[in-house]
């Protein structure tokens, strides 16, 4: 019977892993889904999304493409029909593996949240909401509903621009307009047509910066059904027995995943099979009854059966069909429970167990995959599956598919291929530096000549001597050199000159030079501005004590001097009372007045900073090299300095060891000598923040000779920059055809002198280099009526000369002074004429040169470049760095910097490769390497790539081949164990990979040998699919869900949601407890509705002068409508915060009170600040990870107050200054009279324990109560009761939630999960004005006032805890404590019970107890065997670090613990199990405590009294579901 049904079984497998088959219910299904908390986002504006993160030029051509249809198409059809024509129209601008990759976006919903954060600035922005008013004008401020309102406001053009981010789509060439218009509205809509070309016309004049946002006016009531998470039904313990016994009432409302009826038998659909198969009906018969005969529930296995599962799974999947392996790979991990036992019959190959051995000996030696581990590689590329989200790899492997699409277009071969994609772009990266042996520089000292030094030894072995770790070593040799270029009349430069002062003073080994730049206006002097005088005495002081080596130093001081005496920016008056009460007998005038000799080395500085490549002041420059400007500050200056010698130093050493550095070298001149170190500098070069890059993989055969402009501007960006690519004629130094790694494009309007000087520069730079070719584009105004003299010159000489020809002419014609004569008529063409120049064939083609060519680049420049006419650009192998500002040079050194630049970090490596290549069919590798490079540059900088290599494949490695070969091939290896957690992940992403990509998958069955327990103890889906789902009538279905079925009926299972890390996910629909589901206990199965209530928005905060976490400093979260939506506090830990948002534009403040007060926010990355502003603003746009870091410094005067101060420290105190923003009642009790209770509960028997509890309270205390539940685990029902408890029993209730911070080692039950909760997060859970709180286990009644409780003193300590009662004899065996390690380390001490504790949270976050038990948490919790009662555990294991009050004992009471007499006694009775009797807690509750059961019906009938008031006030019958409590 075996061998028949065996590959049956696998073709099954594979049939109910497909969409052939759809899975139904065994009986009982279990199903869930999770949804946005917002309204459905449509599919175009998702699609749009996903063009402009293509380019701009792909989104803009989307939208005219879009605009252009039948708006009808897109509005009118059905869900399926819509979302064909969407795919349809990408389909232009994509490539088909592309568009699979845009199905998967659309299918996870990847570009809902950006949708949704542009709806969330419409609603920001309090748009009209009239029908005349479905898309919406923003026109500086002022907004209009139609197109004739919307040109008055242009005309009349007050106000100022709309605010606007990084995120928005601005129309190409409109951005320097001082007219801002953001439109509001709808991407294929009636009304968006008439709008769009409305502003196209306004923008292609140059009247207005367009900027569109989506925006959707009707929203609908349906959520965006998401996917890309993991849902898990774990087995749980049934140790202690924690189900109530309330029954509950199923709704009856069953989602579509539900409908069907047909009865599965372990997951297979008979009916459907046999309709499928027919010829193999008698087969299916026997399978059906064999699978209803075997069918039982889960028994424990014995040790031995358990031994080999791993390998007896590997052994399954491997003997199954070739086609199905991969399907039988993901049933089996994702079942395993059930399937376990059917495993133990399996034999194990001894040739598949040696190969895995071997294949673990080869992986953990070479890759440290140790045998178990998983992993996942793709082109290379290591994702750890524990921390890496679906969202993550699709991120990765659109831009993978980008660049090997790209490459495979431009007819790379697969060798090469693979060979450019392992380029690391990264290594190459090094910090450059400019030559600073220049004579704008004034040195201060100098270490090799100067007397103050002359002790310290010159050799450089020096450098080799063992020194103390952090000690400078004093060597007579300029090894550091630091100069400062600054404004010297700023503040801001007052600080770094002190500190300059302060090294020279202390004769640090360090050489100090100055550049100060000020103001080159020659006609300004000494008495007109602040900088001229500062720079004049300087020079008088210097000059005046000539000859002395301290001269400079002394004229250094003098600018100390000065700005010791002011606060803020210096004055001409500064500079010169201060001069004339040190120089007396001077006449000012001869050193400030307009013939003053001391006026000199402003041209030389400003020359400097130019070259230099700096933007903004001050600057330091450490051996050439500039420091990060955001150290630049009189916190960090100073350590970043010592930072940097040490760097420095290390480098030194092992240039000195090597003997490239010694003695006889002058050390100035070795270091300027380093490859880092460039003649000039310019951050457009050196950084790609600015830059853009352009496609250049599209394919055309035409050139703009052979094509109309017309023709030209239809083409799509890819096709356009194909076109003018086809179109260059390059200048170059020399004729020939040899490579030339770097094609630069110079963009210009060449009748303007900014335009000609950019490409004289480039041109005057060929005569330096043979690696280099120029073409220039022209971006001419055609609306001016020029004649275009030189810009028709420029062409003619490009196209129709000999390169080197061309390149001689252009030099002399280009050059200012000649230009200008040619202009003015003074000089002639024939005046420049050059040897292989024909000059009358020349003038004649200029006579006769038609204008086509300047508006088809003009088309291209605005289109592709998004420049405006008449703005310049340089374009280096199709990385465009940007806009040039009008008054922005670059010069010779730039384009030689460039050429460095490009051949550090990829050019050499890339002409490697394609040197030995064969030249590709036009013979031109120069294109070739202009247009991979162009494509690789796309690629993001990353480490290097892992070739996963095997002893031996055949046995054990289940292998996919691609769909097509012939295409560009992913290579995707998957290692895991087939029955690991890892595999119940990995294996459903391989299935969608396998359908959206190209890829050849190998998955290396990383099997373990044994296992002494079982290895899963959960069944897991992973919520994924290909693309989005339709129904037969075209509607889309409501989307993915998780389901389970073939569950075991008898266990105990608790459903967890595997989410990514910055999503907050809760249960907002389900009548069944879903701790504890027991499915013999349903009648249809259970069914369970999720919702994304938050993305987190992470960040780390410190101080910008200490470094040090800001502890206690609270952040906000809000709009500008609310500003404070949301706090939170600091931790000490990684100085780690966390805000919950939702997508939309926020800003982050300090709270207002004692935060505010003290700190101002210095510094911050990872925000979307727009330019201009001063608040700190953050765009929640994807549903990815945001992390932002913040640094704060102490306002002025408030240096010495610190956050958690003691309450009589400072007038006021702390805790005065704050109040709650959290409150159900807004009660205005003072809060040292509230008593703040903290508890947790989690499944329905302990809420309804929690019910008990909270009354029992109330019933025993006349002090206003507070109670403060985690939100994270409460159920919809106790969440829907609590307000009408509140009311009836009269208490507040606050619900706190916080996500487990990654960078804390995750718990995996859930029940560890809780109690870290417990004790992990005290001191950021609950508001600063929080003063103390008790934590009450929900399974507790209160006998006592829990006042007196909270009176209690803690005698310094920061928490107090009941300790363990030892006067139960007969448990005495279980007191753990009194024996091994508890005794030792105790060492006297008494063990302490978490049921019940009281913390001073003052002190609590005072001495950072927090921040210790989460470390000591990290350090213990690592090892699985540690920490077994986490809650517990941890608090006494940290009795000798955070203090322990011991309570008195009869504040908490346990059978388990406790004798009998000691229960008269008792003020809190808690269920604790009872580890000899394992009686169930019901049925002890009922038994232990006779008012229990009073309290229970109770609150049963004020519930149920509840409920017929509210049917009684219905109309209508309600459709909620029934629940019995």
């Amino acid at each position: 019977m075996r061998e028949v049904l065996g590959p049956l079984l696998g073709l099954l497998c594979f049939l109910l892993t497909g969409t052939t088959v759809k899975c139904q219910s065994k009986v009982k299904p279990v199903t869930t889904h999770l949804s946005a908390k917002w309204s459905h986002t449509p599919l175009l504006l998702e699609t749009a999304e996903y063009m402009r993160e293509e380019s701009i030029a792909t989104f803009w051509e989307f939208v005219e493409a879009v605009s252009q249809k039948d708006f009808t198409l897109f509005t009118k059809g059905s869900d399926k029909a819509v979302y064909n024509e969407i795919l349809r129209t990408a389909g232009h601008f994509l490539s088909p593996s592309q568009v699979s990759i845009l199905k998967l976006s659309l299918s996870m919903r990847v570009y809902s949240p950006k949708i949704e954060m542009f709806c969330q600035i419409a609603l920001d922005r309090n748009l009209p909401t009239g029908e005349d008013c479905i898309a919406v004008f923003d026109v500086n401020g002022e907004l209009a509903c139609n197109i004739e309102a919307m040109k008055k406001l242009v005309e009349v053009g007050s106000g100022t621009k709309p605010v606007s981010y990084d995120v928005d789509h601005h129309y190409p060439g409109g951005e320097n307009a001082k007219i801002g218009v953001t439109l509001y509205a709808e991407l294929g809509t009636k009304e968006f047509r008439a709008h769009h070309l409305a502003l196209k016309e306004l923008a292609g004049l140059g009247k207005i910066d367009y900027v569109l946002r989506p925006y959707i006016k009707e929203s609908t009531k349906k959520k965006v059904r998401l996917s890309g998470y993991g849902v898990e039904l774990a087995i749980k313990s049934t140790e202690y027995k924690a189900q109530d016994d309330t029954k509950v009432q199923d709704d009856g409302g069953r989602q579509e995943e539900d409908d069907e009826q047909e009865v599965e038998i372990e997951g297979f659909l008979f009916s459907k099979l046999e309709s499928l198969h027919p010829e193999k009906m008698n087969e299916l018969e026997q399978l059906r009854n064999h699978l209803v005969d075997s069918r039982h529930e889960m028994a424990p296995m014995k040790v031995w059966q358990l031994q080999h599962l791993s390998m007896q799974a590997a052994q399954r999947i491997m003997t199954t069909p070739k086609e199905e392996q991969l399907s039988v790979f993901v049933h089996t991990a994702q079942n395993f429970p059930m399937l376990a036992r059917s495993l133990v019959r399996t034999k194990v190959d001894d040739k598949m167990k040696r190969e895995i051995l071997k294949n673990q000996n080869q992986l953990s030696s070479q890759m440290d995959v140790n045998p178990s581990d998983a992993a996942l590689f793709i082109n290379g590329m290591y994702f750890d599956m524990d921390f890496t989200d679906i969202y993550t790899l699709l991120d990765h492997i659109r831009t993978e598919d980008r660049v090997m699409g790209g490459l495979y277009k431009l007819g790379v071969p697969g060798d090469s291929l693979s060979t450019l994609l392992n380029i690391d772009l990264s290594e190459s990266k090094q910090d450059y530096g400019i030559d600073i042996r220049d004579t704008a520089i004034v040195w201060m000292n100098d270490i090799e000549n100067d007397r103050a030094y002359s002790k310290w030894s010159s050799s450089v072995g020096e450098l080799l001597r063992p020194t103390y770790p952090g000690m400078l070593r004093s060597i007579r040799k300029n090894f550091h050199n630091l100069v400062i270029v600054a404004e010297p009349e700023k503040a801001t430069t007052a600080d770094l000159i002190r500190l300059v002062e302060g090294f020279l003073t202390h004769n640090a080994p360090v050489r100090i030079g100055v550049v100060m730049s000020v103001n080159s206006d020659q006609t300004l002097r000494g008495y007109d501005d602040a900088g001229v005088a500062m720079l004049c005495a300087f020079n008088y002081v210097a000059q005046n004590l000539e000859g002395r080596e301290d001269a400079n130093y002394k004229a250094l001081q003098f600018l100390v001097d000065v700005y010791s005496n002011v606060q803020g920016d210096i004055t001409v008056d500064d500079v010169t009372s201060h001069f004339k009460s040190k120089y007396r007998s001077v006449d000012l005038e001869d050193v400030f007045g307009e013939d003053s000799d001391y006026d000199v080395g402003r041209m030389l500085a400003q020359e400097f900073v130019e070259k230099a490549g700096i933007t903004s002041l001050p600057q330091a420059l450490m051996n050439g090299v500039p420091l990060p400007e955001k150290h630049l500050n009189a916190d960090e200056f100073e350590e970043v300095v010592l930072m940097d010698v040490m760097r420095t130093t290390q480098t030194l050493q092992r240039a000195v060891y090597k003997g490239q550095l010694e003695d006889k070298h002058d050390v100035v001149d070795w270091l300027m000598s380093l490859p880092n170190v460039m003649p000039r500098l310019n951050e457009r070069i050196l950084s790609t923040k600015n830059s853009k890059f352009i496609d250049l993989t599209g394919s055309s055969g035409e050139t703009l000779s052979s094509v109309s402009v017309e023709s030209f501007a239809t083409q799509n960006a890819p096709e356009m920059t194909a076109t003018l690519s086809n179109s260059c004629r390059y200048i170059t130094t020399k004729n020939d055809q040899t490579l030339r790694p770097l094609t630069v494009w110079i963009v210009g309007d060449f009748d303007t002198y900014e335009g000609r000087a950019i490409l004289l520069e480039g041109v005057k730079y060929l005569r330096e280099s043979n690696s280099i070719r120029i073409c220039a584009i022209h971006n001419t105004d055609l609306s001016s009526e020029s004649p275009k003299l030189f810009s028709r010159a420029v062409e003619v000489a490009q196209t129709t000369l000999a390169p080197a020809v061309a390149r001689q002419f252009l030099a002399k014609v280009l050059e200012k002074d000649n230009a200008k004569k040619i202009i003015a008529g003074t000089k002639k063409w024939k005046d420049f004429e050059i040897a292989g120049l024909d000059i009358e064939a020349f003038t004649s083609r200029m006579d006769s040169f038609k204008d086509a060519v300047f508006k088809a680049h003009s088309v291209f420049c605005k289109k592709v470049l998004a420049l405006s006419p008449g703005q310049r650009t340089v374009v280096a192998n199709g990385r465009h760095l940007g806009t040039f500002k009008t008054t922005e040079k670059f010069v010779m050194e730039d384009f030689g910097l460039l050429e460095k630049y490009v051949h550090s970090t990829f050019g050499e490596k890339l002409t490697e490769v394609l040197v030995g290549e064969d030249p590709p069919a036009n013979g031109d590798i120069s294109d070739l390497t202009m247009k991979v490079a162009g494509v690789l540059q796309t690629k993001p900088q990353s480490k290097g790539r892992t070739t996963v290599n095997l002893r031996s494949d055949q046995y054990s490695v289940v292998k996919i081949p691609a769909r097509n070969p012939n295409m560009p091939v992913f290579d995707i290896v998957a290692i895991c164990d087939p029955v690991s957690s890892a595999a119940q992940k990995i294996g459903p992403i391989l299935m969608v990979l396998q359908e959206i990509v190209n890829a050849e998958i190998r998955v290396v069955l990383n099997a373990r040998e044994k296992h002494s327990e079982m290895p899963l103890r959960r069944f897991y889906r992973y919520v994924l699919e290909p693309e989005p789902q339709f129904t037969e009538a075209g509607d889309m279905t409501a989307g993915p869900y998780a389901r389970f079925t073939g569950l075991p009926e008898s266990s105990i299972l608790t459903l967890n949601y595997h989410a990514p890390e910055n999503w907050l996910v809760e249960v907002v629909k389900s009548v069944y407890d879903l701790d504890n589901i027991k499915l013999d206990l349903v009648e249809t199965g259970v069914h369970s509705e999720f919702e994304l209530e938050h993305l987190l928005l992470e960040g780390h905060c410190f101080e910008q002068s200490s470094g040090n976490p800001p502890r206690g400093l609270q952040f906000t979260l809000g709009n500008r409508q609310q500003p404070v939506l949301v706090d939170t506090i600091v931790m000490a830990n990684l100085g780690y915060f966390q805000l919950k948002a939702n997508p939309g534009a926020w800003l982050l403040k300090l709270r207002q009170g004692r935060s505010a007060d003290i700190y101002t926010i210095a510094s911050h990355e990872g925000t979307d600040t727009p330019v201009g502003s001063d608040d700190v603003e953050i765009i929640i746009s994807s549903f990815r990870s945001h992390v932002v870091k913040v640094r704060v410094g102490k306002q002025p005067g408030k240096q010495h107050l610190e956050l958690l101060a003691e309450e009589n420290e400072e007038s006021g105190g702390l805790w005065n200054s704050i109040t709650s923003t959290f409150s159900s009642s807004g009660g205005k009790e003072d809060e040292t009279e509230k008593v703040n209770i903290f508890s947790v509960a989690s499944g329905h028997l302990y809420e309804r324990f929690l019910r008990i509890m909270m009354v029992s309270v109330r019933r025993h205390t006349k002090a206003p109560v507070k109670f403060w539940f985690l939100k994270n685990f409460l159920s919809p029902n106790f969440k829907d009761i609590l307000p009408l408890l509140a009311k009836e029993y009269g208490f507040e209730y606050e619900l706190v939630q916080y996500k487990w911070p990654r960078w804390l080692h995750q718990q995996t039950e859930k029940q560890r999960i809780i109690w870290g909760y417990k004790i992990l997060f005290l001191d950021v859970l609950f508001p600063l004005d929080v003063k103390k709180i008790i934590f009450v286990d929900a399974d507790q009644v209160v006998r006592a006032d829990v006042k007196e409780l909270n009176n209690e003193e803690l005698d310094g300590a920061p928490y107090g805890f009941v300790p363990f009662c030892e006067s139960r004899k007969e448990i005495e065996g279980f007191r753990f404590w009194k024996q091994g390690y508890w005794r030792n380390h105790l060492a006297g001490r008494k063990y302490h019970i978490s049921a019940l504790f009281v913390v001073d949270l003052k002190k609590f976050r005072r001495i950072a107890a927090g921040d210790r038990l989460r470390g000591q948490y990290q350090g213990l919790s690592q090892d699985p065997n540690s920490l077994s009662n986490l809650d517990q555990d941890l608090p006494n294991n940290m009795i000798h670090q955070v203090r322990i009050k011991s309570l008195p004992q009869d504040w908490l009471w346990c059978e388990s613990w406790c004798d009998d007499d000691s229960k008269k006694s008792a003020k809190i009775i808690d269920l604790c199990n009872n580890p000899m009797t394992k009686e169930a807690k019901l049925v002890a509750a009922q038994r232990i405590i006779p008012e229990w059961i009073e309290y229970d019906n109770e609150i049963k009938a004020v519930l149920k009294g509840f409920k017929e008031n509210k049917s009684i006030a219905e109309e209508q019958p309600s459709q909620s579901p029934h629940i019995e409590l």
